[in-house]
Parts: structure tokens; C-alpha cells; sequence
């Protein structure tokens, strides 16, 4: 099989996960509950897959899927806030086709960019358990095998990026974790043959409406990204 097509199983495979039934359970009910504004949307209600372009340079891992938005639109940071300063700056950089995403349907291409997360599922109160994050790395450890053109990989906060870097330590390709400060469009080199890592701020509503993110903050991430990727180093 090729890569495109191993990535594709991949994602299957995460959308039939069972491992974490706090999980499943919360997306269901959320499904069953749903949020007023969306009465009339037939959630999507389990394991959300990663997307993007096989050939992409550039990974971003995210979080997890919010309990309205990816759990309702089955996309990656699609259908709530987060996602909508995301595409826009995306789309702003290049590496969208369009500055909005709505529905798994609307047309949506991401050029030289891919889109995964720590955790598949939206978990209560946004605060995943640590042994849910471990249950989900094989997903995230198997796309970092498949996805071998990435030369930028961009953590949107802390989790994304602790959860990046368990996987190079248990791999040996780091010593120590704690030779990498978190903070906002800061560069990680991690050795030869190893991608730059970009450490920035999650575009939660937490960080946009307290003013700790701005959309400007977060397009000088992916302008940085696209530069480290055309050898800017």
C-alpha cells in the first residue's frame, strides 16, 4: 500500500477506537444532547480523524476535538472558534484553499499541511486523563511514520507539544523533555534529520478573548513555518 492509502487506514482505525469509554461515552451523549444552535446538525459523536495533505511539510498538532465543534463536524477544528482563527490564518498563509471550514463536505483543501491532535475525542471539560493521552499516542506515533516529508511540526499548546515530545524521548531522538521551554512562535531544533518544532499558544477562546493570542501572533507562526520549510533556517 502507499503512504496516502496506509494514512487513510490509519484514520479509520481511529474513528473505530473503543479504547477510552469516558470518551466515547461523553461524545455520544453530546451527540444525543447536542448545543441549541445546532438542534438540526446530525452530530458526528466518536473518534475524530486527522486530514490534510499526505505530502505535507507541515504538521500541526492540536488538542482535541471540541464537544460542539470537531465532535459535531467530524473535522479537525471545525465548527467552533478555535478553528475559525485557525483556517483563517491558514488560508492567510497559504496553506488552505479556502478561509473558513464548516462541514466535512465544503470543499476544504489544506496544501502542504496536515492536521492531527493528542487526543481524538473531546473530553469533559476540555481536560483529557493522562492515560487517554497515552492511549491515543499509537495514532499520532503512526502518522509521524507515514507523514515523511514534514520538516516543521507546529504544537498548539502545552499538551500537543509535551505529547510530541514523550514520542522523541521514548524514541531516543531526544535526551530530556526538559531542554524545551513552551511559549509562543518559539523554535525547537531537535537534531539532524529531525523536524523543527514550533511551540505556540492554543487559539482557544481562553487565549483570543483574553488577548493572550492574536490572529497576528498566530499568522507569524505559520509564516515562520512556511519560511523554516523553504530553508530559511
Amino acid at each position: 500500500m502507499r503512504g496516502p492509502d496506509l494514512l487513510e487506514g490509519l484514520q479509520h482505525d481511529v474513528v473505530a477506537c473503543r479504547k477510552c469509554p469516558r470518551l466515547i461515552e461523553h461524545c455520544r451523549r453530546m451527540a444525543v444532547e447536542k448545543r441549541r444552535a445546532y438542534r438540526d446538525w446530525d452530530y458526528w459523536g466518536k473518534p475524530v480523524p486527522s486530514f490534510g495533505d499526505p505530502q505535507a511539510r507541515v504538521l500541526v498538532i492540536g488538542l482535541a476535538p471540541a464537544a460542539h465543534g470537531a465532535n459535531r463536524t467530524g473535522r479537525m477544528f471545525t465548527g467552533d472558534r478555535s478553528g475559525d482563527l485557525l483556517y483563517q490564518v491558514l488560508y492567510d498563509a497559504g496553506f488552505a484553499s479556502q478561509p473558513t471550514s464548516r462541514s466535512r463536505d465544503d470543499g476544504l483543501e489544506l496544501r502542504d499541511l496536515y492536521i492531527t491532535a493528542a487526543l481524538r475525542c473531546a473530553p469533559p471539560q476540555n481536560k483529557p486523563r493522562r492515560e487517554e493521552i497515552r492511549n491515543c499516542r499509537p495514532y499520532l506515533e503512526r502518522e509521524l511514520d507515514l507523514l515523511d516529508n514534514v520538516r516543521v511540526v507546529v504544537a498548539l499548546g502545552r499538551i500537543a507539544f509535551d505529547a510530541y515530545l514523550s514520542v522523541l524521548k521514548d524514541r531516543g531522538l531526544i535526551r530530556s523533555r526538559s531542554g524545551f521551554r513552551f511559549g509562543h512562535n518559539r523554535v525547537h531544533r531537535l537534531g539532524p534529520g529531525q523536524p523543527i518544532l514550533i511551540s505556540s499558544y492554543h487559539p482557544s477562546q481562553q487565549n483570543t478573548s483574553t488577548g493572550r493570542l492574536t490572529e497576528a501572533m498566530l499568522r507569524r507562526v505559520f509564516e515562520r513555518a512556511r519560511r523554516l520549510c523553504d530553508g530559511d533556517r
